[in-house]
């Protein structure tokens, strides 16, 4: 066979794989510098030297000089520099990997004139408090609205301020239902009366009010889905309003009656039924007759309830979860799996479940229970509530016998686990450098254990992940890594 590189059909792609290699020669990575069909990313690299940083500067491309703002190794003194740069997106990113840096880049960004670079501030965690708090005074709403959902730790001057600004969509966000950090706020107990009368922060008001019978009423009557939502897992709500929100209009609201401890089980069942059994996505997709603006919004509410009924988990199911390992509902035996304080034929019996996520939820509550059998039957079966990268596999590691017996598995999404032995028989590893499935030739791609002539070919790979996953192997031979240089005109 030729040892001679293919051209590869990606050749972009392959170019910035070769950017991030760790074992690129510094007078190659200097080639790249001159690069512009990317994003840049040679400038992430974390053994770029100050000359290398300050050749890339000089240089005056935008992705280069954004993607070194956003490299978390950049010395200070260069974080100062970009800090004067007049592209306000490079401005932003050194926000966005600021993580470690001293209190004086801050103090400059702070005063910065692109709302999008104070938006990121609003967002971080590593900015010191006290010159973040000055944002709760910042002249443009959105930044005073962000501060409101990311800070929630915020001290409760600051708040305040944010509970009572007179922008409706900061109070919005400073009084939500969903904030992007936790634990959620707990507000001043005098400003909650004017929070629950206010419809732009009821919702958030509702779960911390003390809830009358006049109250609860109006409450229950509210437009608002989402106050009704609230309203719904209030733990004082009198059982006449728990059988009305079990059959609200909002399959959302009902979920939260089906979550309640002192639901009835009559309705509890009912409202599963009701949620299962909705009318399927393809129907009112294909059907023009129903395809109307509240049927279409209704739908789409209701799919979203059918995935909040999948991820619910119940505290007070884990708290006391005998009574649940057998109940019809897999929230409920998920729930019940999060314990910790199963008997062993229980947790046998939950790794056995019929459901996908109450076997993976078992097994993450039962470490000690799970032999290699057992995690392989797990993560083979595993069938996640929404997409993620993550695989049981990650937490139960196979041992090298079983992921030697996966490289010939009929299941390619198998085959993918067997490159994590690093010590894997060559024959094996080539024989998965030319698997049919992308995915598994992907992972192979890195393996240093495969040969250098099955690694050049694959920088040729029809798929575009392969190829540039192939070009970051640091066994790939230098005389290739020249040669796609040329290739791209460097």
């Amino acid at each position: 066979m030729s040892d001679v590189m293919p051209v590869p059909v990606h050749l972009d792609k392959v170019v910035e794989g070769l950017a991030g290699n760790p074992a690129l020669p510094p007078e190659l990575i200097r080639r790249l510098f001159a690069y512009r069909r990317g994003f840049g990313s040679v400038a992430k690299r974390p053994d770029l030297t100050d000359d290398m940083i300050a050749e890339i500067i000089a240089v005056e491309d935008h992705w280069l000089t954004h993607s070194l703002a956003l490299n978390p190794s950049l010395p200070h003194a260069f974080r100062m520099r970009l800090a004067e740069h007049p592209d306000a997106g490079v401005r932003a990113a050194l926000v966005v990997s600021s993580g470690g840096a001293p209190r004086e880049l801050f103090e400059r960004l702070l005063c910065d004139l692109d709302v999008r670079v104070r938006e990121y501030l609003a967002e971080s965690d590593h900015v010191p408090a006290d010159l973040r708090a000055r944002l709760a005074a910042d002249p443009e709403p959105k930044i005073r609205a962000t501060l409101a959902q990311w800070w929630t730790r915020a001290p409760e001057p600051v708040r305040r301020l944010l509970l009572t600004d007179p922008e409706d969509t900061v109070r919005a966000g400073a009084y939500a239902t969903y904030y992007r950090r936790l634990p959620h706020p707990v507000p001043p107990s005098d400003l909650l009366p004017a929070l629950l009368a206010d419809p732009i922060t009821r919702a958030g008001a509702v779960r911390h009010c003390a809830l009358d019978a006049g109250t609860a009423r109006r409450l229950a009557d509210d437009p608002d889905e989402a106050v009704r939502q609230e309203l719904a897992e209030h733990p004082d709500l009198p059982p006449t309003l728990r059988e009305l929100l079990a059959e609200d209009p909002s399959l959302r609201v009902a979920l939260r009656i089906f979550a309640r401890q002192d639901t009835p089980e009559s309705t509890r069942a009912a409202i599963h039924t009701q949620i299962l059994s909705d009318m399927p996505l393809a129907d009112w997709l294909t059907d023009p007759q129903i395809l109307d603006d509240d049927t279409l919004e209704r739908q789409l509410v209701n799919k979203l309830a059918r995935l909040e009924l999948r991820m619910l988990r119940l505290p007070w199911v884990t708290a006391d979860p005998s009574p649940y390992v057998d109940s019809p509902y897999a929230c409920f035996r998920a729930s019940a799996a999060m314990s910790g304080r199963l008997p062993a034929p229980v947790v046998t019996r939950l790794l056995n479940d019929e459901e996908s996520n109450v076997r993976t939820t078992m097994a993450l509550h039962a470490r000690d229970r799970i032999d290699p059998a057992t995690a392989e039957r797990i993560d083979r079966t595993y069938r996640p509530v929404k997409r993620t990268r993550w695989r049981p596999a990650d937490d139960f590691p196979l041992p090298s016998d079983v992921l030697r017996r996966l490289a010939s598995d009929p299941d390619p999404r198998m085959r993918q686990l067997a490159p994590r032995d690093l010590d894997l028989p060559v024959d094996l590893v080539r024989r998965l450098a030319g698997d049919p499935d992308q995915m598994v030739r992907r992972a192979i791609a890195a393996h240093p254990r495969l040969p250098a002539r099955d690694l050049t070919n694959l920088l040729a790979d029809s798929s575009e992940s392969v190829a540039t996953a192939a070009a970051g192997n640091p066994d790939l031979p230098p005389r290739h890594m020249h040669r796609i240089l040329a290739l791209a005109g460097l």
